[in-house]
C-alpha cells in the first residue's frame, strides 16, 4: 500500500528538527521508522511532513554520569545490546532487546523511537518503569526530564508535549541488582501478548508489565507483597496472584482480559525465578 502524500526534511542538528517541528506542528519524526512507516502505508497516520533524524550524532552513544547511565534517543537496539557500559550496568536492557523483532529490526529500531511511540505491546516501557528510568525531552522552551511512571499516559500516547523531541534516557545505576524480562509473545508480531521486567535491588522489589493494558505500568501489589521479606519460591507464587483485575484490560482475538490477567501472574512467577535463579 502506498502513504498519503509527504514533504521530506532530512534534519542535520537537534536545533534545525526542532525548528522544523515548530514550523508544522502537523510533523511527525522518523528514526528507525518499523512503527510509523507501516502505520503511514495502512493510512493510519498520514504527517504532512517527515523530519528525519536517524543521522543526528548528537542524539546516539552511551555513556556513565556518576551513578546514571545515559543512552541517547538514537542509539540503535543492536547498539544498545552490544555495548559493554550497558552490559556491564545495566543487564536487563539487554535482556529485553533480546526478545524485539529480529536482527534486522533491532539494527534499526531505536530506544527513542519505541519510548516515544509507546506501543502498548512494546517492551521497553516495562523495563524503563521497572528500573526508574527518567527521560530527557527538548523543546522550544529548553530541556526537561520526566520520570518513565509520568511518560506513559495512554495507547501510543505520552507526556511529550507539542514540539518536544526526546532526547536521552537516563537509568540509575543499581549495582548488584537481579534482574529478569518474561515474556509472552504474539505468534505473529512477536509483540508481547503480555511481558514482565523485574529489578530485585537488595530488599526492594520493582516490577512492570507490558501488553496488558493500554500502556505499561507497575505492579505496585507484587512490589508491596514482596519487598522487604525472604524472597522464596513460595513467597514470590504466592504474591504472583490476581495481581490485576481483568476489567479495563486489553481484549482482542489474540488474549481475552481473563487471559492475560491470568498471563500477568504467570510471567511475574517466571521474570522474579529467573532473576533470582529459583
Amino acid at each position: 500500500m502506498y502513504t498519503a502524500p509527504f514533504t521530506y526534511r532530512k534534519a542535520t542538528s537537534l536545533a534545525e528538527a526542532l525548528q522544523l517541528l515548530q514550523q508544522d506542528p502537523e510533523a511527525k519524526l522518523l528514526a528507525g521508522g518499523h512503527s510509523l512507516i507501516p502505520a503511514m502505508k495502512l493510512r493510519l497516520a498520514a504527517p504532512s511532513t517527515l523530519i528525519d533524524i536517524s543521522k543526528l550524532s548528537e542524539l546516539r552513544g552511551v555513556r556513565r554520569e556518576g551513578e546514571t547511565l545515559v543512552i541517547g534517543a538514537m542509539t540503535t537496539y543492536r547498539e544498545i545490546e552490544n555495548h559493554p557500559l550497558v552490559r556491564e550496568l545495566c543487564p536487563l536492557i539487554p535482556q529485553v532487546l533480546r526478545h524485539v523483532g529480529d536482527p534486522m529490526v533491532r539494527a534499526k529500531g531505536t530506544i527513542g523511537g519505541s519510548l516515544a511511540h509507546a506501543d502498548p505491546a512494546a517492551d521497553l516501557p516495562a523495563a524503563m518503569l521497572a528500573l526508574g528510568a527518567r527521560i530527557k525531552a527538548q523543546g522550544p522552551g529548553g530541556a526537561r526530564v520526566i520520570e518513565a511512571e509520568e511518560f506513559f499516559t495512554g495507547m501510543f500516547s505520552t507526556a511529550l508535549q507539542e514540539g518536544e523531541i526526546l532526547t536521552e534516557v537516563h537509568i540509575p545505576i543499581r549495582p548488584g541488582a537481579r534482574t529478569a524480562y518474561a515474556k509472552f509473545p504474539h505468534p505473529a508480531s512477536r509483540y508481547a501478548v503480555v511481558g514482565v521486567a523485574v529489578v530485585v535491588d537488595g530488599g526492594e522489589v520493582r516490577a512492570a508489565v507490558t501488553g496488558a493494558g493500554e500502556h505499561a505500568m507497575r505492579l505496585g501489589k507484587l512490589e508491596q507483597a514482596l519487598s522487604g521479606k525472604p524472597l522464596t519460591a513460595e513467597a514470590i507464587s504466592a504474591a504472583c496472584q490476581n495481581l490485576l483485575s481483568p476489567e479495563g484490560l486489553n481484549h482482542y482475538l489474540a488474549a481475552s482480559r481473563e487471559y492475560r490477567a491470568h498471563l500477568v501472574d504467570v510471567m511475574a512467577k517466571r521474570a522474579l525465578m529467573q532473576a533470582l535463579g529459583l
